[in-house]
C-alpha cells in the first residue's frame, strides 16, 4: 500500500488533506505569519519529515515547536538565489530517499520571480521526474507580497503538480482555495473552505450563516430612496419609495431576497451608508440585492473598494442615465452574493482605509507608511496605489517645489530625496494620475517637472522603498526637514517657469526720428 501523508487541517474532507506518495503539491499564501502556522501544523501531522527554507533559517519556521510530530527533523538550508533553485533537483537526487518522509520546501515569492516563464517550466517537470524516480512526497510553501504572479504561472501545470492551492487571510477567518487536489486516485478541483486558528490550528468553520432565505416571496420587490429615480414616480406597485437612506434600512432589515436601492449624495455620507449594507448582508444573507447609485458625487476608488466589501451588488455611477440604471437592476435579479463579509466592521473599515496620513513626511515615516499598505492583504494585489518620483525643472529647486505641494485625500504622502520628489498615491490607479497631479500641484505639473517615473506593481513600489533606505544615509533620513520660508524673492509663479526676461534698451528720439 502506497504512504501517504496528512495535510494537517481539522475538519475538512479527507481527500482534500491527503498527499500521496509519490506526489508535488504547491500551497502559496500571500502573509508570510500565515505560511509559517500552516507549516508548523503539517509537520505536527508527520511521523517522519523533513524541511528545507530558502527564506530564512529552518530552526526559526519550526519556533514555537510543533505539540507533536517527529521527533527529528532533518534541516536545510539554501541560498535565495536563482542558481540555488536551478540544483535543487541535483541536491535532493544526492540527499533524499524514500525513507525521508514528506518532504517541505519553504520559500519566498520573490525567489521565484528570478525564473523565466521557461525555466520555471522545466524546473517544475524536472522535479516531477526525480520525485517520481525517488518515491518521494514533496510540499511546497511559498509566501510573499507578489504572490499573485506566480499562482497565475502555476495554474499552466496541472499535469505536473498533484495539487495547487491558496491560503488568503480574510480579516476575521481565512479562505482555503483549492485549484485542483488528487488524493486517493480521485481528483477535486475548485473548492473553497472557510478556516479559523486557533492554537496555532487551521480548522474549517462550519457556516452556520443563513445565505438563503426560507422565503422568497419578496424577490420582485424594490425598496428605494425615492432620489434614485430621479423625480419619477413609482414604476410599479413592486416599488415601494422612501424618503432617506435610514428610511430604506429599517425596512429593508424585514425583506429577504428584494432590491434595496440607496442613494449616496455626498462623500461624507460614506461610512454610515457602509454601516447600513453592512448590516443588512450580515443579518438578512446573500439572496438580497444591494444597489447604491450615486448622486452628484464622484465616489472614490477606495470608497467602492469598502462599499463592495461590505456586501454591495452593484454601484451605479451618477453619470449613467436612469434607462442604464434600470438595466443594472435587471441584471442583478436572481443574483446570489457570493464574497465573504467580516463580522467586524471598524477592522474592516480600518483596513481598507490603513492609512490616515496625508502630506509631508520623512523619508523614514515615509517608507514606513508605504510598506504598511503594502503589507494589508484586504486590499487587492497590485492594485494598492502609485509611487511616482519626480525631477524638478533646472530653475526649481525641490524645497519651492514642496511649497507648491498640497496634498488632500488621506493616503496622499510626499517626501523629499535629494533632488527628487516622491509622492504616493494610494488608491489611485495609472490612467488617474494626471487628474491627482492636476490636484496636488497649484501650478500646471508639466512645466514644473522635467520627467517621472511611475511605480504601481506591489513588488515594484517594495523593491523601490527598500532600494532609496539603502541609498539615502540614516542621517538624511531622520533628520526633520525644516520649515520652509517662502519670502517673495523665492515665492514660484508662472512667470519664472517661463525663464527671467532680459531687458533691452531703448533709446527714444524726442525730435520723433527713430533711430
Amino acid at each position: 500500500m502506497k504512504n501517504r501523508y496528512a495535510l494537517g487541517l481539522q475538519q475538512v474532507q479527507q481527500e482534500l488533506v491527503t498527499l500521496q506518495n509519490p506526489g508535488f503539491y504547491w500551497i502559496t499564501s500571500q502573509r508570510q505569519e500565515d505560511a509559517r502556522v500552516l507549516l508548523r501544523q503539517v509537520v505536527s501531522h508527520q511521523q517522519a519529515a523533513t524541511l528545507v527554507s530558502s527564506d530564512e533559517k529552518p530552526q526559526s519556521l519550526l519556533t514555537p515547536d510543533p505539540l507533536t510530530g517527529p521527533a527529528r527533523i532533518p534541516l536545510f538550508s539554501l541560498p535565495a538565489n536563482k542558481a540555488s533553485l536551478q540544483h535543487l533537483e541535483n541536491d535532493f537526487a544526492r540527499v533524499l530517499n524514500g525513507r525521508s518522509g514528506l518532504v517541505l520546501f519553504y520559500s519566498n515569492a520573490a525567489q521565484w520571480s528570478k525564473l523565466s516563464e521557461d525555466e520555471l517550466t522545466l524546473w517544475v517537470k524536472r522535479m516531477r521526474r526525480l520525485l517520481i524516480k525517488k518515491q518521494i512526497t514533496l510540499l511546497l510553501i511559498t509566501s510573499g507580497a507578489s504572490i499573485i504572479h506566480l499562482r497565475n504561472h502555476l495554474q499552466r501545470y496541472f499535469r505536473q503538480l498533484d495539487g495547487v492551492a491558496h491560503l488568503e487571510f480574510q480579516q476575521d477567518s481565512w479562505q482555503y482555495r483549492i485549484n485542483w487536489w488528487y488524493s486517493a486516485d480521485k481528483l477535486l478541483a475548485d473548492r473553497a473552505i472557510r478556516l479559523s486558528c486557533n492554537e496555532n490550528q487551521f480548522i474549517a468553520i462550519n457556516d452556520v450563516e443563513q445565505t438563503t432565505p426560507l422565503s422568497l416571496n419578496d424577490e420582485n420587490q424594490f425598496l428605494a430612496q425615492e432620489g434614485v429615480l430621479e423625480g419619477a414616480p413609482p414604476l410599479s406597485s413592486q416599488w415601494q419609495l422612501f424618503s432617506d437612506n435610514e428610511s430604506v434600512f429599517s425596512r429593508a432589515q424585514q425583506a429577504n431576497a428584494a432590491t434595496v436601492i440607496f442613494s449616496l449624495a455626498h462623500n461624507q455620507d460614506i461610512n454610515a451608508l457602509a454601516k447600513m449594507v453592512h448590516s443588512l448582508r450580515r443579518s438578512r444573507g446573500n439572496a438580497l440585492k444591494i444597489v447604491v447609485r450615486e448622486i452628484s458625487t464622484s465616489l472614490r476608488y477606495s470608497d467602492e473598494r469598502l462599499l463592495l466589501a461590505c456586501g454591495v451588488n452593484a454601484i451605479v455611477p451618477g453619470a449613467q442615465t436612469l434607462s442604464r440604471f434600470l438595466t443594472t437592476l435587471e441584471g442583478i435579479q436572481g443574483q446570489q452574493f457570493t464574497r465573504h463579509v467580516p463580522a467586524n466592521l471598524p477592522a474592516l473599515m480600518q483596513a481598507l482605509q490603513p492609512l490616515q496620513q496625508k502630506g509631508y513626511l520623512q523619508l523614514e515615516s515615509f517608507c514606513a507608511a508605504v510598506q504598511q499598505l503594502m503589507s494589508n492583504t484586504l486590499l487587492p494585489e497590485n492594485d494598492k496605489g502609485l509611487m511616482v518620483a519626480l525631477r524638478p525643472v533646472p530653475q526649481l529647486k525641490p524645497e519651492q517645489i514642496l511649497t507648491l505641494c498640497k496634498p488632500r485625500r488621506f493616503g496622499d504622502l510626499v517626501t523629499l530625496i535629494n533632488d527628487r520628489i516622491y509622492l504616493f498615491l494610494s488608491s489611485c490607479r495609472f490612467n488617474d494620475l494626471d487628474i491627482a497631479l492636476k490636484s496636488i500641484f497649484s501650478l500646471p505639473h508639466d512645466e514644473l517637472f522635467s520627467n517621472r517615473v511611475v511605480w504601481f506593481e506591489d513588488n515594484q513600489i517594495l523593491s523601490e522603498v527598500h532600494k532609496i533606505r539603502q541609498l539615502t544615509p540614516v542621517a538624511q533620513r531622520e533628520v526633520p526637514m525644516a520649515p520652509i520660508e517662502t519670502p517673495q524673492a523665492n515665492k514660484v509663479s508662472a512667470a519664472d517657469l517661463r525663464g527671467a526676461q532680459t531687458p533691452q534698451p531703448i533709446i527714444l528720439n524726442l525730435d520723433g526720428d527713430r533711430r
